[in-house]
């Protein structure tokens, strides 16, 4: 039997580069997604991976998600936590809206999507969580208190966690991307990207979405089983951490 496998924001960007790989290895993927109509189901039609909307943010919306796709695919087995979003401006200059709605989505959505699913991992003896931070969560980043904050925090909850499960065939792994080239990096202006952005990086290149997929497939394989409470990091070298 095919494992399942659920990836937040997986039909767009990193997320849906992750929700391709891993039904390209095999699984039965399910991808959600927050608002995007059109994209969804663009990308529905390409993979014919079933696409589910809710808000990550939001207990009880995650919970009744999963159940569907629990109800449609199996139980879930495999966690991607990908879904995020960015609301950047100086701190001095931060509302409380602004605050939230990052570390709702980026960090509470960790707590929303995971209880739900932990509690079958732990009975059946196999779980695969694996969230994906950011190389911001490791070194911060001005404009971005908020996303560093959360980021940060889903470093923290990897690790907290995988210790309390390690002992029942549950692996928590995050990841930590530079920059990728997703249509989120590409809005920056050419020059900014090119004087400002790549020099940075010693590989001297933007990170591909596929590169970091490919390193969720192993994190979600039966071979990273020793592999837990890990952050990795793919940014070519940006930040050594």
């Amino acid at each position: 039997m095919a494992r399942v496998a659920l990836v937040t924001g997986g039909t767009r960007g990193i997320g849906a580069a992750i929700s391709r790989a891993l039904k390209a290895a095999g699984y039965k993927v399910a991808a959600s997604y927050a608002g995007n109509d059109e994209a969804a189901a663009k990308f529905k039609a390409e993979t014919g991976i079933p696409v589910y909307k809710w808000d990550v943010s939001k207990f009880d919306a995650c919970a009744e998600g999963i159940k569907k796709v629990e109800a449609d695919l199996g139980p879930i087995e495999v966690l991607v936590n990908n879904a995020g979003i960015t609301k950047d401006v100086p701190f001095h200059k931060m509302s409380l809206d602004q605050w939230n709605a990052v570390i709702n989505t980026n960090l509470g959505s960790l707590f929303n999507m995971t209880r739900p699913v932990i509690e079958g991992m732990r009975a059946r003896k196999f779980g695969r969580i694996i969230s994906i931070s950011s190389i911001n969560g490791q070194k911060g980043q001005f404009g971005q208190v908020n996303y560093s904050a959360a980021k940060a925090g889903d470093i923290g909850f990897t690790k907290a966690l995988a210790m309390e499960n390690a002992k029942g065939g549950i692996t928590v792994n995050a990841i930590c991307p530079g920059y990728i080239n997703t249509e989120m990096v590409q809005a920056v202006p050419k020059d900014v990207l090119e004087k400002a952005v790549i020099p940075q990086i010693p590989t001297a290149r933007l990170g591909e979405p596929e590169e970091i997929a490919r390193a969720v497939v192993f994190l979600a394989s039966d071979d990273s089983g020793f592999i837990t409470g890990s952050t990795m990091t793919i940014n070519g070298g940006q930040y050594l951490h």
